[in-house]
């Protein structure tokens, strides 16, 4: 099937008669088929989608569809769908079915949009890799013998693959957006607040932030147009619909800061800082300003949020314990029956990240740990205000690593060092869009990453239309 850049075109398509919805729907399901080995999609709501396209195609000849008729899209396996599994890609969640969908699910529907069905992912979203899925590994369409990033690597691979035309993640220090680095596109990780969180299974409640990821800048603002705004399920969600506002960039000049500890980052990938820079000489030559600020905190943003993380998934992970709902040991004790449950349940992973964090919030370390990071944290929003207060934008390289085989970045905190230059954004709370730039010698693609002032997305997609992926 035709891989379309843009809603645009398949609308165009459709005008035309040359498409129908059905037609789209089919094609799609087909292109999983054949790209099982991918293990993007975790389930496929194949007969429903099919339904829903229909209808959708009787809309659309009646002039009575939503904004999003014809769109096509997965999502994350963390997020709830009414009458639908929901597992996390966790063993724990085993056979659970949600009781109500998500409000950015409903936002969706109510526009008809057509949800494809799961799409794999890190356990709980932890993880850089979607190596820790219950469902095993998903794989880089690039490459298939490479990772595709993480957590949300199925919902990127499965864009990039053209087996869905869009996908929601979710990013909590990254997670949307290093996944679409490693996989060439699109993916916007909102400022927190500005889509709701009703319906998404958390990691880490001050974090987590739902996102679509795409292939053009236009379908990520039709989509957050539907899906944002406050929600009455989310007193966290405040963040006004800005997106139908109209935004000529082209009669203004911006002002980019580039972190030095970051593009000059030890053993940063030398194309990824090759591209990087030339995009800094295209953006000064449009007539745009590039200042050098420094970030003395760079080393201290991993540490600060994986104590912050850990000891919110400590909190919120703790309501499995196989009684509930999900998967369950079959003991007669209670304390052996949730102990095992956990034991067997949960991943290598989420059990390390869970240990973590129940250490980090003890006593006596309460203090020594916590406390600091949520110090490092505030430090970090303040240093983040303080330099958008003077420039317009951050502007800085998503990942300093191209795509990994798996199992190659043995240990957990090589990991985690992954996420360097994308958890300043979610400890800040601001928002953040990775772009991809140019194809490296080995066929991945370098990305850039921009954080702009809260509530500014719809500058930051503009912004990145014109200038980067031009």
């Amino acid at each position: 099937m035709k891989h379309y850049n843009s809603l645009k075109q398949i609308r165009q398509e459709i005008a035309s008669n040359n498409l129908s919805c059905a037609q789209l729907v089919q094609g799609y399901i087909e292109n999983i088929a054949t790209n099982q080995n991918l293990n993007a999609f975790i389930e496929v709501f194949e007969v429903e989608a099919k339904a829903q396209a229909r209808l959708v195609d009787e809309k659309i000849k009646n002039k009575t569809s939503g904004k999003l008729a014809g769109l096509v899209i997965g999502i994350k396996d963390n997020i709830c769908y009414k009458d639908h599994s929901a597992s996390a890609s966790s063993k724990i969640l085993q056979g659970f079915t949600s009781t109500y969908s998500a409000t950015v699910i409903k936002r969706l529907v109510k526009e008809d949009a057509i949800i494809l069905g799961r799409l794999n992912c890190d356990e709980f979203a932890m993880g850089s890799s979607t190596e820790n899925s219950f469902y095993g590994r998903t794989k880089n369409p690039i490459n298939p013998d490479y990772v595709p990033g993480g957590s949300s690597g199925g919902s990127a691979a499965a864009v990039k693959a053209n087996l869905c035309h869009a996908a929601l993640g979710t990013d909590t220090g990254g997670s949307i957006r290093q996944p679409s680095a490693f996989c060439g596109v699109l993916g916007l990780k909102p400022t927190y607040g500005l889509v709701s969180r009703h319906g998404l299974i958390a990691y880490a409640s001050s974090f987590d932030q739902i996102g679509p990821i795409a292939n053009s800048a236009q379908d990520i603002i039709e989509i957050m147009t539907v899906i944002s705004g406050k929600d009455k399920f989310d007193s966290t969600c405040i963040g006004l619909n800005n997106f139908h506002e109209d935004i000529d960039n082209k009669k203004h000049t911006h002002t980019f800061a580039v972190i030095k500890e970051a593009l000059n980052f030890p053993g940063i990938n030398t194309e990824i800082q090759t591209h990087f820079e030339q995009l800094i000489k295209k953006i000064t030559a449009s007539g745009h300003t590039v200042k050098y600020v420094n970030l003395p905190l760079l080393d201290y943003l991993v540490p600060a949020y994986y104590i912050l993380t850990t000891a919110e998934a400590s909190s919120n992970l703790s309501r499995y314990d196989g009684i509930k709902y999900g998967y369950q040991e079959k003991e007669k004790e209670l304390n052996t029956l949730i102990s095992k449950t956990r034991t067997l349940g949960f991943g290598p992973e989420v059990k390390r990240r869970i240990l973590l964090g129940t250490f980090v919030l003890s006593e006596g370390y309460y203090d020594s740990f916590y406390s600091k990071a949520q110090k490092v944290r505030q430090l970090i929003k303040q240093e983040t205000n303080s330099i958008l207060s003077q420039h317009d934008y951050i502007l800085l390289p998503t990942t300093p690593h191209l795509p990994f085989k798996p199992g190659e970045n043995k240990g957990a905190t090589t990991l985690y060092n992954e996420d360097i230059f994308t958890v300043q954004a979610n400890l800040s709370g601001h928002p953040s869009l990775a772009a991809p730039l140019q194809r490296t010698k080995n066929n991945f693609f370098s990305s850039a990453q921009l954080i702009g002032p809260y509530f500014s997305e719809n500058q930051m997609l503009h912004i990145a239309e014109t200038l980067i992926l031009k």
